[in-house]
């Protein structure tokens, strides 16, 4: 069984891969509503419950379509996974914010519908990819990579290149290489600014840089982004999705450049679920309205 959505692209339900993190009050309730929706839809699927830490966690590589029962956190574990697999990805969101998660639990069942009933999107949303130039270690991101010192109270110095120009020597707490899909998270409070997640950009977004004249960048996707370490550098780390991280050496380079692989995001076709509408919401951009 397949599903078409309003723009075209289609969800196969051959197999579907429910990520339930247990770690989330009502979580369990919540799955058990959707497996039950999925029985009486004649719907094949299976289950896999996983806790707060997503760090090596095994998905179901089989898997056709992927249902999300957490926070962005989990979205974004099982987003990174299935990209490789051009796998699309839902979201029953569980956290506070919810940018990624489109549907709340009191709206599981009328959103379930609504997917079954085609009214829906499938958005591609741009990833990074890195690696390191000593170890070669490499990681993906959907929302965004940091690079950042561990030490307590202590600034990093840190030199950013793209295009093989130099650009910017940070004595800073560290950088945020964003996608526009992770410019609502860490960048958001960094002061760095919101992309539409449509657009082919990345945001370099300096953490508490110790000058007033460092602003962050936006820059298109196609650019080649490099950051080295100082050969005085020590405790500095690179995270990705703030979920997987790596240690860098002194001296270390880590190339960025945007992935050769998409996530598959699956949105609610509806003006409460745009873009726009999300932002005004969860950031409360609505004034309230004044009694005379």
């Amino acid at each position: 069984m397949k599903l078409k959505s309003t723009n075209n692209q289609e969800i196969d339900l051959s197999k579907i891969s429910i990520i339930c993190n247990t770690s989330r009050k009502n979580s369990e309730k919540i799955a058990d509503v959707l497996t039950k929706f999925l029985q009486k839809s004649s719907i094949n699927y299976t289950q896999q419950n996983i806790n707060a830490n997503c760090h090596n966690f095994e998905f179901d590589s089989t898997a056709t379509f992927a249902i999300t029962i957490g926070g962005d956190g989990t979205l974004l574990a099982t987003a990174r996974f299935y990209a490789e697999y051009n796998v699309p990805v839902l979201g029953i969101n569980f956290g506070r914010l919810g940018f990624l998660a489109q549907i709340g639990q009191k709206k599981l069942k009328q959103g379930l519908e609504e997917i079954i009933k085609g009214n829906f999107l499938i958005q591609k949303r741009i990833m990074l990819q890195a690696i390191t130039s000593i170890s070669q270690t490499k990681l993906s991101a959907l929302n965004d990579l940091v690079v950042k010192g561990g030490a307590i109270s202590r600034t990093s110095r840190l030199y950013l290149s793209i295009n093989n120009q130099e650009v910017c020597d940070y004595l800073a707490d560290g950088i945020i290489i964003s996608t526009p899909t992770g410019s609502t998270a860490y960048n958001l409070s960094a002061n760095g600014p919101i992309i539409s997640p449509v657009i082919d950009a990345i945001t370099v977004t300096p953490i508490c840089p110790h000058t007033l004249s460092i602003r962050p960048l936006v820059i298109q996707g196609q650019e080649n982004i490099e950051i080295k370490t100082d050969n005085n550098a020590d405790l500095i780390y690179i995270t990705a999705d703030g979920q997987d991280n790596y240690k860098l050496k002194k001296d270390e380079k880590i190339s960025i450049v945007k992935s050769n692989k998409a996530a598959k995001l699956v949105l609610l076709n509806s003006s409460e679920n745009n873009f726009y509408s999300v932002l005004r919401k969860k950031l409360n951009w609505g004034m309230p309205t004044l009694n005379h």
